[in-house]
């Protein structure tokens, strides 16, 4: 009983540490964005009004708010998607195709990853310039004139062209991780079902993904969440949230309110809708991906 005593003793001793740093820079900042949520506050300190609910009563009536959260929405569903499938054909060409070169291409491929958001913001800004932009200049070299748009400036393309680069950037990521699963899987398998007489197609539906699935439900995780600050930062520097609010996403528009508008109060209560949408999102997929391992 001692002896239990004492290693329960020295295990809290080793985590305390970590407790202590993450109540302080976790725990006790989330309380208080809840807390000052329900406040009408400038962030000063001084002039603080309770007002309960109303912040969060005000969001739902506010039309930008509710395009913004739209916005959101439409990024947390296209880019996941798009992300993992073309990261698992990637894998799937580096780590069973005969190809030379593969880890140049590894590299290659996972190099967007380790820039900063802000790069590559202010890099696909150039890259869909109207003017002197290469993709432009692409359409027009070769006689598609009628689809050198200004991108960035139109509400029709605004939102695809931001997607297209968080794919750009998240692809290389996402694919190292399955090359890592995908490495890991016993070749016995596949040389078993190719005697059996199983296609290759067949083989990465019966075997790779099965093998692979439970690293899917953390990358679908993990890119959900992703998404949250990589599009607070991409449209920060690519658009403003423009034109006219049709690419503002929930965290711009809360940045927005608390340092523009100094409407801290109200921005809490975004910060809040956003973390709790997050969390039911990360248990939903959680729990859809958990039943199909059943």
């Amino acid at each position: 009983m001692k002896k239990d005593n004492r290693q329960k003793g020295f295990i809290l001793l080793c985590i305390l540490p970590t407790l202590i740093i993450f109540s302080i820079f976790i725990v006790y900042p989330v309380t208080q964005v809840f807390f000052k949520s329900l406040f009408s506050s400038s962030g000063f300190g001084s002039g603080d009004e309770y007002v309960g609910f109303a912040n969060f009563i005000e969001l739902f009536k506010d039309d930008v708010f509710l395009k913004s959260l739209k916005n959101t929405g439409f990024l947390m569903l296209v880019v996941p998607v798009i992300t993992l499938l073309l990261s698992l054909i990637f894998a799937s060409m580096l780590s069973f195709g005969e190809l030379k070169e593969k880890h140049l291409y590894r590299t290659i491929f996972f190099f967007p990853s380790i820039l900063s958001f802000v790069v590559i913001g202010i890099l696909w800004a150039f890259i869909y310039h109207p003017n002197m932009g290469i993709v432009n200049e692409i359409m027009t070299a070769i006689g598609l004139d009628q689809f050198a748009l200004t991108w960035l400036g139109n509400k029709n393309t605004v939102l695809w062209a931001i997607a297209l680069v968080m794919v750009w950037q998240a692809v290389g990521y996402y694919m190292v991780m399955y090359l890592a699963g995908m490495d890991s899987i016993p070749k016995e398998l596949y040389e078993a079902a190719s005697i059996d007489g199983a296609t290759g197609f067949q083989q990465f539906i019966k075997i790779t993904i099965p093998m692979l699935w439970e690293i899917i439900r953390i990358t679908i995780i993990f890119s959900i969440n992703g998404v949250l600050n990589i599009s607070f930062v991409l449209v920060t520097v690519m658009t403003s949230g423009g034109p006219n609010n049709s690419s503002q996403v929930a965290l711009t528009y809360m940045y927005q309110q608390a340092f523009v508008n100094a409407n801290f109060g109200y921005a809490m209560a975004i910060a809040v809708v956003v973390f709790v949408i997050a969390i039911i999102l990360a248990f939903i997929s959680n729990k859809l991906t958990e039943q199909e391992t059943e």
